[in-house]
């Protein structure tokens, strides 16, 4: 099996990657140990040895794994994640500003995926997830649409979640511990969706937030966030 040489978030990578760390997490592979070389785990996996070294690299990136030069690759010993990250909570951050929180949910449903958004999370085209829209609110004034999709697979007990009372921003962040996460900002005109949800003016510019998060079961949600302009984003706890 081959395939090309991919980019930094390939789908392909991020499997092999969620696999060594699933190792590692599980002591398979303890900490200290040189780990097989990239091409034995080309083999293993089936993929072009490109591929592996973004996975790898990706670990690293995290802590996991300690990459060294003619010394090959170990599993790093009391390994320390590189990056920190806390996703906020919305109703926290609601509440902090003086105002009384409120969320309700527009749609929920299972939902085939569609590929762009499977691609980015590494999971194949038409696997059925949990779709949720939903508006959070600060003395009931539009303050985020969310546009979520959530897999059931990552989120043992998520059946159980009635998100009309509890939103998925919240019981996510308590429930579904990540090991990894994707977050990107961009400024985009308001569509008709966001318009009407946030009431603004269609056009208006917001800051929209494309985050996704990833355990060892495999990805766990992908969530666009359209802001309320003036809305003040906070990320490290």
């Amino acid at each position: 099996m081959t395939d090309h040489q991919p980019g930094p978030t390939s789908p392909k990578a991020q499997l092999i990657a969620g696999e060594v760390r699933r190792r590692i997490v599980e002591r398979e592979w303890q900490q200290g140990e040189r780990i097989p070389d990239e091409a034995d785990l080309a083999v293993t996996f089936g993929a072009a040895r490109a591929t592996v070294n973004k996975a790898l690299q990706l670990l690293a990136d995290e802590g996991l794994l300690d990459r060294r030069r003619r010394a090959g690759t170990r599993v790093a010993v009391n390994p320390v994640r590189k990056a920190v990250f806390t996703i906020p909570i919305i109703r926290e951050q609601v509440e902090s500003a003086g105002m009384e929180y409120s969320h309700r949910v527009i749609a929920q449903r299972r939902s085939p995926v569609p590929e762009a958004i499977a691609t980015r999370i590494g999971l194949p085209a038409g696997r059925i997830l949990i779709h949720l829209r939903a508006v959070h609110y600060g003395n009931d004034r539009a303050f985020q649409f969310e546009d979520r999709w959530i897999n059931p697979d990552s989120a043992p007990g998520l059946d159980t979640v009635d998100f009309r009372h509890q939103n998925a921003n919240e019981w996510l962040v308590r429930n579904a511990p990540y090991l990894r996460a994707d977050i990107a900002f961009s400024a985009e005109n308001a569509d008709r969706r966001d318009a009407r949800l946030l009431r603004v003016p269609k056009g208006q510019a917001l800051l929209i937030l494309h985050r996704s998060t990833w355990n060892d079961a495999g990805p766990i949600t992908t969530v666009r966030i359209a802001c309320h302009p003036g809305y003040v984003m906070s990320t490290a706890g």
